[in-house]
């Protein structure tokens, strides 16, 4: 049985991004660097905005006021083009240009169902909002992770993460600190089909 991530870079506030900013907000360090090149090999899950905002970026692409990629961001980008990833999506169209990329019109939550069911293996999502909140109302994700930062965006602040999510239970399974700012929380989610004290319950 394969195990699957959901898995987040958000600010303090949980926002997914930033007008203006840098990414990692600018924020990152070493440490967090060296964690990013050491993860298991995964294969990457993602929806179909996700995929044309990471090719965008893998070919060159900024955002909106930044005018060129760090050298760390672009290694990033690099290594995404190296890794195996499947892409959700009845819009696009193959083939797909970006390399080690996999395209799956069929519904994303059983698709993922049975890519665990195939055998070990590493399944994480990339940003993509819907497909994580999607995976995780199903009950098959096995971990929640979120790498948080040191920054609240509330003016500029892009992609609210948590928005339209049910109440979910996160029992801590690991935590830790990079570069002495950036914080790593992993949970073990449960979706809870009501409030604790549900009186109705």
């Amino acid at each position: 049985m394969g195990e699957l991530i959901v898995d987040f870079i958000t600010s303090l506030d949980g926002y997914a991004s930033a007008e203006g900013w840098p990414g990692w907000w600018g924020l990152e360090g070493p440490e967090y660097l060296r964690w990013l090149d050491e993860r298991p090999e995964a294969t990457l899950l993602m929806g179909a905005n996700t995929y044309r905002l990471m090719l965008g970026f893998a070919d060159g692409s900024t955002s909106a006021g930044i005018d060129e990629f760090s050298a760390d961001e672009e290694n990033t980008f690099g290594g995404l083009t190296g890794a195996s990833k499947v892409v959700f999506s009845s819009t696009l169209e193959e083939p797909l240009s970006w390399a080690n990329t996999t395209l799956v019109r069929a519904d994303a939550v059983e698709a993922a169902r049975a890519m665990k069911a195939d055998g070990p293996g590493l399944l994480s999502t990339v940003g993509s909002i819907s497909l994580s909140r999607s995976l995780l109302r199903a009950g098959i994700v096995d971990r929640f992770r979120v790498v948080m930062f040191p920054v609240i965006t509330g003016a500029t602040g892009l992609e609210r993460i948590y928005d339209g999510y049910p109440d979910v239970a996160l029992d801590m399974i690991a935590s830790r600190t990079f570069d002495e700012r950036i914080q790593l929380v992993e949970y073990r989610p449960r979706v809870l089909e009501h409030p604790p004290l549900d009186a109705t319950a």
